[in-house]
């Protein structure tokens, strides 16, 4: 998949972008060091290049990236019919001082504003430091299960008439 297209897919589609700025978390998909998967949910900001998320620097996942950067995420909502985005890349971890703006930023969204002050002053006491995980996209696709099913159910459909 191009890169032009796998950024106007994320920038662009409706879909897309409803799921991106939804306050569903995302589902990372990594190979821990043991060699075994990994899928856990985690709050990130897309920044149009990038999906940030932070975690703390001893996290298990935060080895695995160092060893294997080739991720996979997902944003699924649970509405019917489902629509889903999935996204594969490649991470890059940078260990940052105190709690990265784009950690909070990523929580924040998911909480009501009466916590955000509360959150952030947490954040800065708890982190001296903190990996920020940056995952460049380099494939993407969306199923709304409307105008876009997976080519598997497609042929299923068919074969049943």
């Amino acid at each position: 998949m191009l890169e032009s297209d796998v950024f106007r897919l994320l920038n662009e589609d409706p879909t897309a972008r409803e799921l991106l700025e939804s306050t569903i978390p995302a589902r990372l998909a990594y190979i821990a060091v043991d060699g075994t998967p990994r899928v856990i949910p985690v709050a990130y900001v897309f920044t149009g290049e990038a999906f940030v998320l932070g975690s703390p620097v001893r996290a298990p996942k935060v080895a695995a990236l160092g060893e294997n950067p080739a991720v996979a995420l997902t944003i699924d909502d649970v509405e019917q019919p489902p629509a889903s985005l999935l996204v594969r890349g490649m991470a890059t971890v940078t260990i940052v001082e105190g709690a990265a703006p784009e950690y909070v930023a990523a929580n924040l969204r998911r909480m009501p504003r009466e916590y955000w002050a509360e959150f952030e002053r947490e954040a800065a006491e708890m982190y001296d430091q903190m990996a920020l995980i940056s995952i460049r996209p380099t494939w993407a696709k969306v199923f709304d299960f409307k105008t876009r099913i997976p080519e598997a159910m497609v042929e299923l459909m068919q074969d049943r008439g």
